[in-house]
């Protein structure tokens, strides 16, 4: 296998505030999909988690108190490119940064729950965004449960 030159490593976020709701984009020009996370490519230097931070005050105009990994995963075969996976909790709103091809991206707020069966329905655009929701899905209710009912 070669390697594709055009892969990056990337971050995506699902972002969660106290009511379950998760940050979940659109956009009018997303051709296979309709949907998807807070996330992008690292910039050069750039930490995982910082392009997580970056990337998601940048795209949903949401900054977080609480930041959890859920674990980083293969872009592809054939690639080093990596995207690193994170839960977004004790969030913040303000507004978003959008540069020009981002213009369009619409954010709304879906119930957890939502989310995943939207995911599970494929209306995603990109395969991290449903891995990052059952991941984080999974470390919420795990973390919910009494520690005597672990």
């Amino acid at each position: 296998m070669t390697e594709s030159p055009n892969l990056k490593d990337a971050s995506v976020i699902v972002a969660v505030d106290d009511d379950r709701r998760v940050a979940v984009l659109s956009s009018a020009s997303a051709g296979h999909g309709e949907l998807f996370l807070p996330g992008g490519r690292r910039d050069p230097g750039e930490m995982p988690e910082q392009c997580a931070r970056r990337e998601l005050r940048e795209e949903a105009g949401v900054t977080a108190g609480r930041w959890r990994h859920l674990g980083t995963y293969a872009i592809t075969l054939g690639s080093s490119a990596r995207v690193s996976l994170y839960l977004a909790e004790d969030l913040t709103l303000g507004h978003q940064e959008l540069n020009e091809t981002e213009e369009d991206f619409k954010l709304s707020w879906w119930p957890l729950d939502e989310a995943v069966t939207a995911a599970a329905e494929g209306r995603f655009l990109l395969p991290a965004g449903p891995l990052a929701l059952l991941l984080a899905e999974r470390s919420i209710k795990t973390n919910e449960l009494p520690r005597s009912a672990r």
